[in-house]
């Protein structure tokens, strides 16, 4: 197995540019000048980013109305985590740690050594963040990610009354509902997120009479939850790498690989040199260097909204960290990995047991059938599922449907990257991001698409009855974009310019899609990827002749993977 935090030190050490300290750091910047809108710079943060609603159209759906006679009758939604602090990986939080302690040691034993200009602030900064937990700034993200989903869902799912502002546990006569269930991995992060999504979508802290003490929160009267255990090798849709040994061992670092290797030094050599005109006698930035601060300054405004390290790159500067981003999570987790389907495989099949109102009673994936299995863990007909989970999973899930939309890998040899292109982070995975399927029932066959955006006052405001609305379409969105379902492979969802897809055709197309995972052998089977930084395409899948590989005898068992 690679020692990944040498080859990550090594890597971009070997790439470290001897600055001359005669660059000026004025002179320089005025060619290509200094971004200081934190609000432009946050949109370059990849999946650290902070969340934002995509328009409507973004990805490519011409008419985003909702037809007459159509209502959206239940949601399906994959929510990821919020601000985090950085995690230990060795291009993440490792590598922002070891900057900041480089920094320290050396102002520590050589406190006449100044650093100048806009760097004076490392004369006397300490790095002050916490690994891998949710932020205050991630709870209200989550927070409000569950009052936007009862203003867009529940209002219509539940008929809401004039002014209810939250759910309401009972009908308008009176008896109890159903308890909702929300699913989270056992996570600090993922759990924390759901319940701050939940307070926001139970609204117990802004009910018309106060609760002080939120008893009907606290007590679990309100919903029941589902923690999937986290961090070993058991079976979680919601964390699948988890049972995926083969992503664990080799295939979860080909995007890293390919981040330092290729496209961080293409980028951050003129970024190196100006910090360096800024540093005293006997410190050096290395490239690194320079990308921890880019990665901190992200963080930190995660954790307490304002960074100084966020004024000293140029916008191109910043489209250049994105791209690492892209190329980190689309080889990692996408169809540039050989597991990409395989780690969202479960995740889709879970979808579509929900879909035809389905147990799951064995699994050839990531699935766990002891939690599919019953109605308490994975009921039957709820109007809403809320599931918590990771980005990569949201990734790899997108993978897995085979929507050929994102199936555009990030160039590995162009700055600034191409603004056009599909597979962009910040867009797909921003902290809090959320992957939504809307089941709509409609009265007629084949409704015609309504153009511009109408907002749903009220369930039957446009047409629509219960009663007569037996025709069933999908519609899906990504942070309120509506994902263009017709680049669904096989072509079942073709025909409609709205985004919507008949619940049959979209059932066909992911049948066909998650047989593609191959998940068996591509978790499983003793492989070897003989070049992994050569941007391999592998269609998130891999087989016993697919190029690039060598397979030797024998599976990878949860024995070996342990040892």
């Amino acid at each position: 197995m690679l020692d990944s935090t040498s080859l990550f030190v090594a890597a971009l050490a070997g790439q470290a540019l001897a600055a001359p300290r005669t660059l000026n750091w004025k002179r320089q910047s005025s060619q290509q000048p200094l971004l200081t809108d934190i609000n432009v710079i946050s949109q370059y943060w990849g999946q650290i980013s902070p969340y934002h609603d995509n328009a409507e159209a973004y990805f490519g759906v011409n008419d985003v109305g909702l037809p007459s006679g159509c209502q959206i009758e239940q949601v399906h939604s994959l929510q990821r985590h919020a601000q985090r602090f950085p995690t230990g990986y060795f291009d993440d939080g490792l590598n922002d740690e070891n900057f900041a302690a480089k920094v320290y040691n050396f102002t520590s034993a050589n406190p006449h050594a100044s650093f100048t200009g806009p760097l004076a602030f490392l004369n006397t900064y300490k790095y002050q963040m916490g690994e891998g937990f949710l932020t205050g700034v991630g709870a209200a993200t989550e927070f409000q990610s569950g009052v936007a989903f009862w203003n867009r869902y529940g209002r219509t799912l539940y008929n809401a009354t004039v002014g209810q502002v939250q759910y309401n546990a009972s009908y308008q006569n009176g008896t109890t509902r159903p308890k909702p269930v929300l699913r989270t991995t056992g996570q600090s992060r993922i759990e924390d997120s759901q319940i701050s999504w939940a307070l926001g979508f139970f609204g117990p802290s802004f009910y018309e009479t106060p609760q002080p003490s939120l008893s009907s929160f606290g007590n679990g009267s309100l919903f029941n939850v589902v923690i999937i255990p986290e961090g070993g090798t058991e079976n979680n849709t919601l964390a699948s790498y988890d049972s995926c040994f083969e992503d664990n061992l080799q295939g979860g670092d080909l995007g890293d690989l390919d981040l330092l290797d290729q496209y961080v030094p293409l980028y951050i050599g003129a970024a190196t040199a100006r910090m360096n005109a800024n540093a005293p006698a006997g410190f050096k930035f290395n490239n690194n260097d320079t990308y921890a601060m880019q990665s901190i300054c992200a963080y930190e405004n995660g954790y307490i909204g304002m960074s100084d390290f966020c004024n000293l790159f140029t916008e191109q500067e910043w489209q250049g960290f994105e791209q690492t981003l892209d190329i980190e999570y689309y080889y990692d987790y996408s169809f540039g990995n050989p597991t990409g389907r395989s780690q969202g495989v479960g995740y889709q099949q879970e979808l579509l047991a929900r879909l035809t109102n389905q147990y799951i009673t064995s699994s050839n994936s990531s699935v766990n059938t002891s939690l599919t299995n019953n109605a308490a863990d994975f009921p039957l007909g709820q109007p809403f599922y809320a599931d918590f989970s990771h980005d990569d999973i949201i990734v790899s899930v997108l993978t897995s449907m085979s929507i050929d939309y994102f199936r555009e890998h990030p160039n590995l040899q162009q700055y600034p990257p191409d603004p056009n292109r599909h597979f962009v982070l910040s867009n797909m995975t921003p902290f809090g991001a959320r992957l939504i399927t809307e089941v709509i029932g409609c009265a007629a066959p084949n409704p015609t698409a309504v153009h511009s955006h109408r907002t749903q006052y009220y369930p039957t405001q446009y047409g629509y009855n219960p009663a007569n609305a037996t025709h069933k379409f999908i519609r899906m969105r990504l942070n309120n974009g509506i994902l263009p379902l017709e680049t669904i492979r096989t072509g079942e969802c073709l025909g409609r310019t709205d985004g919507m897809c008949a619940l049959s055709s979209f059932l066909t197309s992911q049948y066909e899609a998650e047989k593609l995972a191959n998940y068996q052998f591509a978790c499983f089977a003793n492989y070897t990827i003989t070049a992994p930084t050569n941007g391999n395409d592998y269609d998130g899948t891999v087989t016993n002749t697919t190029a690039g590989i060598v397979v030797s005898p024998g599976e990878i068992t949860a024995a070996y993977f342990a040892s």
